[in-house]
């Protein structure tokens, strides 16, 4: 980071709205805070149109300006507690030398794979300050431009969310390439998880020094596993991570969020794993996760995405249920249980802020706050 952007973070470390830091922290709030998983994105027009002037997503996502204002968007237009930086989750295999690139309608694709031992030991593991380095200073830009009205939270992809991209080569339905790897040469995919492991704690410590106030591990594939499988090859290496991330930075705790989508199973392994707040899909009741984790993280989530293509009554009746599940207290940080959908109406997301506005300072009352700004 260059002296002037460590500058321009410096004038942004006092935060005038901590609500998302205190719940993750289990501290008092005055009401529920919230932002959404894929916040910044092409459910949006504004977003979208410029996403044409890019060019392309990589090009968005290198260019430091405009990723800078995709990532502020939805906070112009709703009343969110946390802002998280555009980028996406295989950045780093692309800083490995795979060749991303995107198809319409496909989504990712590499120009190569990896499923071999010797594909696994040529892999390069990159470093993020020099291959990564439009990532942070994208991290630094948006801090700057926040100047202290939200946390900024900072991201990755799990090594076993990754890898699954690495190895199939794109998205996948059955997973059958990488499957086959981690039961056939179960030391080359160890030795290919390390590697991310490694990687992915050189990034996100990356950007916690570029200004990045959260982060979070996104495993979405790890519900994919078996319970044995899960533990070894996806939990394990999440868990290495948060015991290498700087947890302190800028006078303030850095808290880490781990999210594996169809997790709920594990979720005392999970909340065991060294995380300040675990993010649950829709299909965990919250009110059985909080007696299950008790005092031990924070959870975030969890509306069904597919909620916010229903009609506003509904959504209200929906964000309502959430609530009354979690129940009274600190330690909910409000989300939906996946990312928003591309065809979601901007609309119906105003609904469910006002309705989660409106709803949640009942479930704080009488409890004594020492809240920064509104």
């Amino acid at each position: 980071m260059t002296s002037a952007s460590a500058a321009s973070a410096a004038t942004a470390s006092t935060l005038h709205n901590d609500r998302f830091l205190r719940a993750l922290a289990r501290q008092p709030v005055d009401r529920t805070p919230v932002w959404m998983m894929r916040q910044a994105g092409r459910y949006l027009p504004e977003y979208r149109a410029k996403r044409a002037e890019a060019g392309s997503f990589m090009d968005l996502c290198r260019n430091q300006d405009l990723a800078c204002e995709v990532t502020l968007q939805p906070l112009e237009r709703y009343p969110l507690d946390a802002a998280i930086l555009f980028s996406d989750i295989l950045t780093i295999p692309d800083a490995m030398d795979l060749g991303l690139y995107f198809v319409t309608g496909e989504g990712p694709k590499f120009k190569k794979t990896v499923r071999t031992p010797a594909e696994v030991e040529a892999l390069k593991v990159p470093d993020a300050e020099r291959d990564l380095d439009y990532v942070m200073r994208a991290v630094s830009t948006i801090r700057g431009e926040l100047n202290g009205r939200v946390p900024l939270i900072g991201f990755s992809g799990s090594p076993w969310t990754l890898a699954t991209y690495m190895v199939e080569g794109s998205s996948s339905k059955d997973f059958r390439h990488v499957k086959a790897m981690l039961y056939d040469t179960p030391d080359a995919m160890h030795q290919l998880l390390d590697k991310l492991a490694h990687s992915v704690t050189d990034y996100l410590n990356a950007q916690i020094r570029a200004g990045a106030q959260a982060v979070q591990i996104f495993d979405t594939w790890g519900g994919a596993l078996s319970t044995p499988a899960y533990l070894e090859f996806s939990l394990r290496y999440m868990e290495q991570i948060v015991a290498g991330l700087i947890r302190e930075h800028d006078g303030r705790r850095v808290p880490v969020i781990m999210f594996t989508k169809n997790g709920g199973q594990w979720l005392e392994q999970i909340s065991a794993a060294g995380a300040d707040g675990v993010g649950l899909d829709w299909s965990t009741e919250l009110s059985d996760a909080r007696q299950r984790v008790g005092h031990r993280v924070a959870l975030q989530g969890n509306l069904d995405p597919n909620v916010l293509f229903a009609r506003p009554s509904a959504i209200r009746a929906e964000v309502a249920r959430v609530l009354e599940s979690y129940g009274h207290g600190p330690g909910h940080v409000f989300n939906l249980g996946h990312g928003i959908s591309q065809f979601t109406n901007p609309d119906n997301v105003t609904a469910f802020m006002d309705a989660l506005n409106e709803l949640s300072p009942q479930y704080h009352r009488d409890i004594p706050t020492q809240q920064s700004g509104v």
